[in-house]
């Protein structure tokens, strides 16, 4: 089968990638670039049938309904991996997450799935108008850095599909629950922990494992930390981005 050859950008690395199907550029045009190489990415069969059991397994684990996934979704998938092994050696981690900005300021919020999140940032867009920008609705990447945090847009962006291409200062972290009523307040390293380590991507070689922890963990102690009770009313994202932009100023 004769490859499909392209350069892609994401989180401030560059990949030349070597694809088994012809429509997966298009899926990546946003990030598109004729910028020199940082690493290959190329995709083999082999790599589909990983991706194809690795959804398979996690969806046992975690309850969800079992799908069939065509080969050029697994393709987008096992490209995800190789950005995410490559990008955790330059201290960036792919976490789930809705990552939303404003005035240029990044705001990520994690929960289990089916919690609310997208909701809770599209509340934001919707509060903020054209002063907020989605930076990724479900896998952007994390970069801890000597010089602060910064959150990246990915085009691995769930069922929504909301993502840009940026990279922006990440200034706070919420873990959502539902509530019957909007309920913000600071949260300790110790509390989010768990959570950060279940929704970040951990490196396939286990020999990484301990950088994986610390990394985690300066990334906790490195942003504001939140847990949030909220509805799904707009007073919801009134509440929260009241509290977080008053801590960063």
């Amino acid at each position: 089968m004769a490859m499909t050859e392209f350069r892609m950008r994401v989180a401030e690395a560059t990949a030349a990638v070597s694809a088994l199907f012809e429509c997966t550029p298009a899926f990546f045009r946003p990030y598109l670039t004729d910028s020199d190489p940082d690493f290959s990415a190329v995709v083999t069969p082999e790599d589909i049938c990983f991706e194809g059991n690795a959804l398979y397994e996690e969806a046992l684990q975690e309850g969800f309904r079992v799908r069939k996934f065509t080969d050029p979704f697994l393709e987008r998938a096992a490209i995800q991996r190789k950005f995410a092994e490559f990008l955790f050696d330059r201290d960036t981690i792919l976490l789930h997450g809705s990552t939303v900005a404003v005035d240029e300021q990044a705001y990520l919020f994690t929960a289990k799935c089916g919690t609310g999140k997208s909701t809770h940032t599209r509340l934001w867009c919707q509060l903020f108008g054209m002063r907020a920008v989605m930076v990724n609705d479900d896998k952007p990447f994390i970069a801890i850095t000597e010089n602060g945090v910064f959150a990246s847009g990915s085009p691995w962006s769930g069922k929504h599909g909301l993502d840009t291409n940026i990279t922006l200062p990440l200034k706070g972290i919420c873990l959502l629950e539902r509530g019957k009523e909007n309920r913000i307040e600071r949260a300790e390293k110790e509390s989010l922990l768990p959570m950060l380590l279940a929704q970040s991507y951990r490196p396939l070689d286990t020999a990484k494992e301990q950088r994986f922890l610390n990394l985690v963990e300066r990334l906790a102690e490195a942003v504001p930390l939140w847990q949030m009770q909220c509805t799904k009313d707009i007073s919801a994202a009134e509440i929260a981005s009241a509290a977080m932009h008053q801590a960063n100023n």
